[in-house]
């Protein structure tokens, strides 16, 4: 038998620590074989204790390598012109990228085959190693960086006497069933929150700008802090008795600022916005509805979460009160005001409007949502639900005023969009299909 190193071929003339490099290699590769015993020229040396040499790669392996290689190593021993060589065949692993434990999940840790060497990966291709194994999930694949630390994290938990500790941070899915970090949580989050404040309705002047970063428990705190800063007091009379109004319903500014954080895609390194105009603050996320929900779905409650262990820690600490509720709060934070918000969505964002209900002419701007708005597409939740409704169906579930919801009836009768049925107290209405 002629040995010759090759792509999937290594020979080693002993055990060295070399070894893991050259079973990390193979494994996230293609596979290959190792052959102990064997000089690199392909002299066959031979080994005196073939059974001590197998016992010790595998212990090496099985020691030094994560994740668990050892499913993927087979041993023979081979008697070639009377002496003893130690076949190792490796196959392709499953949970690639393989490491040497001592050096982490970075490139002095994770080895390739280049030729007929085993050299350091590229960052680049570790990521497409995650990415091939973990999915497309950002929180469940594992991070390039492990040198974490989660005191905001840890902070949160304490705060409502909930333990953190490595059990709590293997079930919430910060890290892996062998200890390794996910992308979830950490201090040393990679993406931001950008906010701005704007002197009027444009984006002439800027007044203000920040940029959050951190755990994302520190973004919410600082944004919250931010925005609320900007939510202005106002007070009216009414006779003797005064009027206190903020600018924002403050339960709708908190679901906003929830939403940018719990949903956003962070697959993208883009940052989310907040920006604060004179008649509006504007919460853009990175990354649409999941695919398959329209915003008429999302509007009447049906949540696919995108980020579902986050969600789900976000509910532990009971910062959310169940999936799919936010939008409807926030609609119903505005209900009696005269105002609206309204909600927007393309393939890659989606953005909250919040009216300022002391902007002049705020009472005005109860006006009726043009087709495709969140206001009608609710209407046509509300309408596929219940098949007829009444005006004060319309009131209670888009949360108008009784004067905003009978002109946006009114509207739809009047284009040809609903027709109504009975009459008096007993009037009830139905969309016209197609229209």
């Amino acid at each position: 038998m002629r040995f010759q190193e090759s792509e999937t071929v290594e020979l080693k003339a002993e055990v060295t620590d070399e070894i893991k490099k050259e079973i990390v290699a193979f494994a996230n590769g293609d596979g290959g074989k190792l052959y102990i015993g064997v000089a690199d020229d392909g002299t066959v040396l031979g080994l005196n204790d073939a059974d001590g040499v197998a016992l010790q790669v595998s212990n090496m392996a099985r020691d030094a390598i994560k994740p668990d290689v050892t499913m993927f190593l087979r041993y023979e021993t081979l008697n070639i012109e009377g002496r003893s060589v130690v076949a190792v065949d490796i196959q392709q692993g499953t949970e690639r990228p393989y490491y040497i434990a001592s050096k982490g999940l970075r490139p002095e840790g994770v080895f390739v085959r280049q030729g007929y060497s085993s050299v350091p990966a590229t960052d680049t291709a570790i990521r497409r190693m995650i990415k091939e194994t973990d999915g497309d999930s950002f929180e469940n694949m594992r991070s390039l960086q492990q040198e974490l630390t989660f005191q905001a994290a840890q902070a949160e938990f304490s705060q409502r006497d909930i333990p953190f500790g490595p059990s709590q941070m293997k079930t919430l899915g910060l890290t892996t069933h062998d200890g390794v970090y996910t992308n979830l949580l950490s201090d040393q989050c990679v993406h931001t929150i950008k906010a701005a404040v704007f002197s009027g309705t444009g984006q002439g002047d800027f007044q203000d700008r920040r940029e959050f970063a951190g755990s994302l428990f520190a973004q919410m705190h600082a944004a919250y802090a931010f925005i609320d800063m900007h939510n202005q007091l106002h007070s009216t009379f009414a006779g003797l008795k005064r009027i206190d109004r903020r600018d924002y319903p403050e339960a709708a500014l908190r679901e906003a600022l929830l939403n940018l954080i719990v949903h956003r895609e962070y697959a993208f390194r883009a940052s989310s916005f907040i920006s604060v105009y004179a008649d509006r603050v504007e919460f853009t996320s990175i990354g649409g509805l999941v695919r398959g929900i329209t915003l008429s779905d999302a509007m009447m409650g049906i949540s696919v979460c995108r980020n579902a262990k986050l969600a789900n820690v976000f509910y532990r600490l009971e910062l959310i009160e169940a999936y799919g509720t936010g939008l409807r709060k926030i609609v119903e934070a505005y209900a009696g005001t005269g105002a609206q918000p309204r909600f927007e969505t393309t393939d890659n964002a989606f953005k909250v409007t919040l009216p300022n209900l002391n902007a002049p002419g705020a009472e005005e701007g109860a006006h009726v949502a043009p087709s495709g708005d969140a206001q009608e597409e609710a209407l046509r939740s509300l309408a596929r639900e219940q098949g007829t409704f009444t005006r004060k169906d319309v009131e209670k579930a888009l949360g108008l005023s009784q004067s905003a919801s009978g002109r946006l009836v009114k509207k739809l009768i009047e284009e040809g969009r609903a027709v109504s049925i009975g009459s008096g107290k007993g009037r009830r209405y139905r969309l016209v299909e197609g229209k």
